[in-house]
């Protein structure tokens, strides 16, 4: 399941239980249509309450980061998972952008906000 709030030019997405192909997509929707809106954005991912993720989100992430490649400001990945990280770093050889993992969301925050997009 997927919850994703929209706060000017920062989307907030919070992951919870297993991450599917459905949920990816409804993730794929929503930002794409908040780049139309308003240009470059910032993301918060908080992937702590995430069990699982299926391959096709993996496949799927990396293919959304190679279309988007230019499109974010900065990405900021909550999570207390190793795997996370590893992910994270992956995804950034597609992306023309910052992508750090925290495990605090204020230090998250702070972090975006240092990021005029």
């Amino acid at each position: 399941m997927i919850s994703i709030q929209h706060e000017g030019k920062l989307t907030v997405a919070t992951v919870m239980g297993e991450f599917k192909i459905a949920d990816y997509r409804q993730f794929e929707d929503e930002v794409g249509a908040q780049l139309k809106r308003v240009g470059k954005i910032n993301l918060l991912i908080d992937l702590r309450g995430m069990l699982d993720y299926t391959l096709d989100v993996a496949l799927e992430d990396i293919k959304f980061a190679r279309e988007h490649a230019h499109d974010m400001g900065r990405i900021a990945i909550i999570s207390e998972q190793e795997m996370v990280a590893w992910v994270a770093l992956l995804t950034d050889l597609f992306v023309d952008t910052e992508i750090q993992v925290f495990d605090d969301e204020a230090m998250a925050r702070e972090w975006l906000d240092e990021s005029a997009v």
